[in-house]
């Protein structure tokens, strides 16, 4: 199986910048998409940012512009660089590994357990 550890997440005034990591970690595997998704009080779970490993991006709306999404896939490591944040950012920020294969199995989905992000006026 594989593992995602995220990190990075804290406290911020508005305006502020943080950038997240989420590493991988197991056998025999390799992620074809990886992304963020973020889950604020009372709401759902929503797609960040999502990157291909042929560096294909995509984000939401309401981050574009502020937040950009990279990979190092020597590493097996994704970033969220988050920048002119604002309150409404504010939410537990997970890592999500997709069209995973491990071994001879491809389509394993795997979770990170999520980094809180604070943002404060």
């Amino acid at each position: 199986q594989v593992q995602l550890v995220e990190s990075g997440g804290g406290l911020v005034q508005v305006g502020g910048s943080l950038r997240l990591s989420c590493a991988a970690s197991g056998r025999g595997f390799s992620i074809e998409v990886m992304g963020w998704y973020r889950q604020a009080p009372g709401k759902e779970r929503e797609l960040v940012a999502t990157i291909t490993s042929g560096g294909i991006t995509n984000y939401a709306d309401s981050v574009k512009g502020r937040f950009t999404i990279s990979r190092d896939d020597a590493k097996n490591t994704v970033y969220l660089q988050m920048n002119s944040l604002k309150p409404e950012d504010t939410a537990v920020y997970y890592c999500k590994a997709s069209r995973v294969r491990v071994g001879s199995v491809y389509g394993y989905i795997f979770w990170g357990q999520g980094t809180q992000v604070t943002v404060s006026s």
